[in-house]
C-alpha cells in the first residue's frame, strides 16, 4: 500500500521552531511511534501522511527513491528552520535480505526534533494530529522461548559455518539467532524506547513499523556532501569488574581473529564508498567502543560525496556490509540463507530517516526486536571466522540479547 502526498492537491508541510521539548521520547503518543534518538537529540514522529510497503527484489532501493521523490515533490513546504531533518521526513526500515518482504517507508504527520541547540515541529496537512500523551504501560511478567533454533542447534550451525570458512569457501559469515518473548500485557513501545535511550545513550534508539531497538552502528550519515559511518566488528562481553573489563578490552584489541574480522568490515566499507566519494578517510587502527553489555572494535569513517547522491543512494550501495553479512558478501549471503534457518526480517537491515534534501541518518538494525501486541521477537548475532568457538559465539549472542531483555524487563 502507498499513499502519495498531493495525489489530489498538494498538502501543506510546515516546520516551525519550538521551545526545547525535553525528553523527545516522552512526547510520543502510544500508537505507532517513530523514533531516531541519540544523546537526547534526534527525531520522533507520529501519525501517517504517507506510507509505502517497498516491493522486495534487487531494485527495491531504486523503487523507494522514486516513491520518496514523488511524495516530497507533491508537498508545499513552509520551512522556517532549514536544517537537516526539517521539512517532510520519511522514516524507513529495510529487510536484511533483499528478497524478503517487509521493507517500509513512512512519512509521519508530525515530527518533533531537537539537534544542535535547535528544536522544531513539522506538521503535514490542514489538520495535523494533536499530541495525545497517555501514561506508560508496563508489560508485566516476561517469558522467553526458543526462536527458530535452540541454543545447541545454533551452536551446530556455527560449527558448520566455521568449517566452511576453514575449507576456503569464504573468509567470514555473520550468523544471527532469534528469541521469542511474551509479555503479560501489551508491550508499550515508548517504554522500551525510554529504557533503551537511558541505558544506551551512545546508541541510536529507533522505532519504525514495529522494529524497535538501540543500535551502536551508524551505517551512514549525510549532511550536504559530507558523510560519516561507524564500523563495528569484533566483540567481547563486559568484564565482572574494572580490572577484568580492562583485560577483556586489551585482549580484544590484540585478538588476531577479531582484528581480521574488523579489517574485513573496514575493507568492505572502503571498497563501497570510494567510488561515491571525492575524498574518504579511514583510520589505521580501531578503537574500543564500550557499551554497558559489550565492547566493540570501532572505526570512524568520513568522506565527501562526489556527485550529490542522497543518503538512501549510499545506503543502497553499502548494504549489506561485511559487518552484518560477511566476506565475500555474495557468498556469505548464500551461506546465511542455507544455514541460519530463519527470516531476519528487518534485523541487520538499514533503519533510519531521510529528508526531502537527501540528508539523513541510517543505522544497522542491531540489538533490536519486532514488537506486536504482547509478543516480541528479539535478534542477536555475531561474526563467524574459521577459528570461532560455537560456545563463545553463543555467549556473545546472549550478551547482545540483554539489550532488548533489559528494555522489556526494566
Amino acid at each position: 500500500m502507498s499513499v502519495a502526498l498531493g495525489t489530489t492537491r498538494p498538502l501543506p508541510v510546515r516546520t516551525t521552531p519550538v521551545r526545547d521539548p525535553g525528553n523527545l521520547l516522552a512526547s510520543l503518543p502510544r500508537t505507532a511511534p517513530y523514533a531516531w534518538v541519540r544523546h537526547g537529540e534526534g527525531l520522533v514522529g507520529w501519525g501517517e501522511a504517507a506510507r509505502a510497503e517497498v516491493p522486495p527484489g534487487p531494485g527495491r532501493f531504486t523503487w523507494a527513491r522514486r516513491w520518496l521523490s514523488a511524495v516530497f515533490a507533491g508537498a508545499t513546504v513552509d520551512d522556517a528552520v532549514r536544517t537537516p531533518g526539517s521539512g517532510p521526513v520519511a522514516f524507513g526500515t529495510f529487510t536484511f535480505d533483499e528478497d524478503a518482504p517487509g521493507s517500509t517507508l513512512v512519512v509521519p504527520q508530525a515530527v518533533l526534533a531537537r539537534k544542535g541547540g535547535q528544536a522544531w515541529l513539522t506538521t503535514i496537512g490542514e489538520d495535523p494530529p494533536l499530541e495525545t500523551f497517555t501514561p506508560l504501560a508496563d508489560p508485566g511478567r516476561i517469558s522467553y522461548g526458543d526462536g527458530s533454533l535452540t541454543a545447541p542447534e545454533w551452536e551446530h550451525v556455527v560449527a558448520r559455518a566455521a568449517r566452511r570458512i576453514r575449507d576456503g569457501e569464504l573468509e567470514k559469515v555473520v550468523l544471527a539467532r532469534d528469541l521469542l518473548a511474551t509479555a503479560e500485557h501489551p508491550i508499550d513501545v515508548r517504554l522500551l524506547l525510554i529504557r533503551l535511550a537511558r541505558r544506551y545513550p551512545e546508541c541510536y534508539t529507533f522505532s519504525v513499523a514495529g522494529l524497535v531497538g538501540a543500535t551502536p552502528e551508524l551505517l551512514i550519515r549525510r549532511t550536504g556532501q559530507e558523510i560519516e559511518s561507524l564500523v563495528l566488528a569484533g566483540t567481547t562481553p563486559r568484564g565482572t569488574g574494572p580490572a577484568d573489563d580492562l583485560a577483556r578490552g586489551r585482549a580484544l584489541l590484540a585478538s588476531a581473529k577479531d582484528r581480521h574480522e574488523h579489517e574485513c568490515a573496514i575493507a568492505s566499507v572502503r571498497q563501497t564508498l570510494a567510488p561515491l566519494c571525492s575524498s574518504l578517510r579511514t583510520p589505521d587502527e580501531p578503537e574500543l567502543m564500550v557499551l554497558p553489555n559489550v565492547q566493540h572494535l570501532a572505526s570512524h569513517v568520513s568522506g565527501r560525496l562526489a556527485d550529490g547522491a542522497s543518503v538512501l543512494d549510499v545506503v543502497a550501495a553499502m548494504h549489506p556490509t561485511a559487518a552484518v553479512g560477511g566476506t565475500p558478501t555474495r557468498t556469505a549471503i548464500r551461506v546465511i540463507r542455507e544455514l541460519e534457518g530463519m527470516d531476519r526480517a528487518g534485523y541487520a537491515g538499514p533503519v533510519g530517516w531521510i529528508d526531502a534534501h537527501g540528508d539523513g541518518e541510517w543505522g544497522i538494525a542491531l540489538r533490536s526486536g519486532i514488537v506486536e501486541g504482547r509478543q516480541a521477537r528479539l535478534f542477536a548475532g555475531g561474526g563467524i571466522m574459521g577459528d570461532s568457538d560455537p560456545a563463545a559465539e553463543l555467549a556473545e549472542a546472549q550478551a547482545k540479547f540483554r539489550v532488548m531483555q533489559y528494555a522489556l524487563e526494566g
